[in-house]
């Protein structure tokens, strides 16, 4: 008689699960054993070999049984992972998540609900408005004016005539969108701004020199002009060139700017272009996919002076958020503005289904199907409180700073500038371009470091993205050990 795997799901699903978890967690610790670094040496051909091996035949006519397959498979990917838990692992934007939001994520697995219609998603629906509006308010600010107009005072009582050709405006309503991440935020926002826009008038993008690529993809994707390319001489915005480039644009245009760029973590000098766009009547978007979570630090959040002055901002949690991915959002100032999302599909919203008061959450992305991804972001919230938050966003920046000073000090590296968010760019002195593109490779092919590399003022830097609230100082020091001891004399 066959067997039928069991679910996990149901009340049974957790006796299901108990004997596999310890099978993954046995396998992840030999995983990482075996590898012995921050990431598998031999470069890809050698990774690619050893995985097949290990893995031998994926579909074999008849099955090895869930605990050979978790085995085998959780320890191959385990041997061969770049670990962002090791403090020697820290090129990107790509964090070590938290223990108690991984496992909050194994429960949204196995409860599997789908969050586009509420019969699939009662609780994660309700959960899913409780954080989209928690970020919002972070952002925004519960109920504080978002610009210079909405905070003009109100008209006092003497001024009793009515005036019936000035329009009255709802207040705005913040509120957030729960993407996969910047790149969808970012699309989102130009989506948003275009829908905005006055029929047969496109939207013209304005990106800085320094902006993520996904803003470009977002304007082609959605069949708008080439984006209008900012010069950022300094790394950042430049707001005169910015100033001079909407006077010269005709129609409706949107500004985005950037809060903790992916090469130095550079943030532009928001307030100053929130003015300039006040004045030509541009909507301005701000991608802060990786400085958004300054916003949980007291000492690190006046940097995001500005923010909530946007009508979009990305956010991106699996970045200063320490949330596996993926954990982002894009916050909106008033949630009016998604109703161009909204789409009917009788089977998940039929009408008389919304007038009976069920929610209709089809608007509420593009996407159709759902991780219930807030999950993990609630517990990591309710378990850490903002101080927990606060104490993590400040060891990395204070990490980075060390990290800065070291490289000051030392005689053989340039330091590119004192870090603003937790990204640190470097090179030794008097090497090449080519020699420094090399070191990076040689360490990525030995498994000894993972740095990344970033093109700043036309040379050639080292990038340490520091995300890992475990890493130490010493951990700095054999990092730049490893890079003079690798660089040519």
């Amino acid at each position: 008689m066959r067997s039928t795997p069991p679910l996990a799901g149901g009340t049974q699903g957790p006796d299901a699960l108990r004997p596999l978890l310890t099978t993954v967690l046995d396998a992840l610790h030999k995983g990482a054993a075996h590898r012995g670094g921050p990431l598998p040496a031999g470069g890809p051909e050698a990774v690619t070999a050893q995985l097949h091996h290990d893995v031998g035949e994926l579909l074999p006519v008849h099955g090895a049984g869930a605990e050979e397959a978790l085995r085998t498979l959780v320890t191959a990917l385990a041997e061969g992972a770049a670990d962002p838990a090791d403090p020697l692992c820290a090129a990107h934007l790509h964090c070590p998540p938290l223990a108690v939001a991984t496992a909050a994520d194994l429960a949204a697995s196995a409860l599997n609900p789908s969050m586009d219609s509420w019969d699939q998603a009662p609780a994660a629906s309700a959960l899913e408005a409780l954080v989209t509006t928690t970020l919002a308010h972070e952002v925004y600010g519960p109920g504080a004016p978002a610009s210079r107009e909405q905070a003009a005072p109100a008209p006092t009582r003497e001024h009793t005539t009515p005036t019936p050709t000035t329009p009255t405006h709802p207040t705005p309503t913040p509120d957030a969108l729960v993407t996969t991440g910047g790149t969808e935020a970012n699309q989102l926002a130009v989506l948003l701004a275009r829908e905005a826009a006055a029929p047969g008038e496109p939207v013209r993008l304005l990106v800085g020199a320094n902006a993520h690529h996904s803003l470009a993809r977002a304007a082609w994707l959605l069949g708008l002009p080439e984006p209008v390319t900012v010069p950022a001489p300094a790394g950042t915005l430049d707001p005169a060139a910015l100033d001079e480039a909407l006077t010269a644009l005709p129609g409706p245009k949107l500004v985005a700017a950037t809060a903790g760029t992916t090469d130095a973590g550079l943030i532009d000098p928001l307030p100053e272009i929130a003015d300039i766009c006040e004045r030509h009547g541009a909507r301005l978007h701000i991608d802060a996919a990786y400085g958004a979570g300054a916003l949980f630090s007291p000492r690190e959040a006046p940097k995001l002076n500005g923010l909530a002055r946007a009508h979009t901002v990305a956010l991106d949690l699996h970045k200063l958020g320490w949330q596996p991915v993926a954990a982002g959002v894009l916050a909106v100032r008033d949630i009016a503005e998604t109703g161009a999302l909204g789409h009917q599909a009788d089977y998940l919203n039929a009408d008389d289904d919304t007038e009976a008061g069920l929610p209709d959450l089809l608007g509420r992305s593009l996407r159709t199907t759902r991780r219930p991804d807030v999950l993990k972001t609630a517990v990591t919230f309710k378990a850490l409180g903002r101080t927990g938050l606060a104490a993590l966003v400040d060891d990395v920046t204070a990490l980075a700073h060390h990290l800065a000073q070291l490289i000051d000090a030392h005689p053989h590296f340039e330091l590119y500038d004192t870090p603003t968010l937790t990204a640190v760019l470097f090179r030794p002195t008097g090497a090449t371009d080519e020699a420094i593109a090399a070191i990076r490779r040689t360490l990525l092919t030995e498994g000894r470091a993972v740095l990344g590399r970033a093109r700043m003022d036309g040379k050639l830097h080292l990038k340490a993205t520091l995300l890992n609230p475990h890493a130490t100082p010493e951990d700095l020091t054999a990092l730049l050990e490893l890079v003079e001891g690798h660089t040519p004399r």
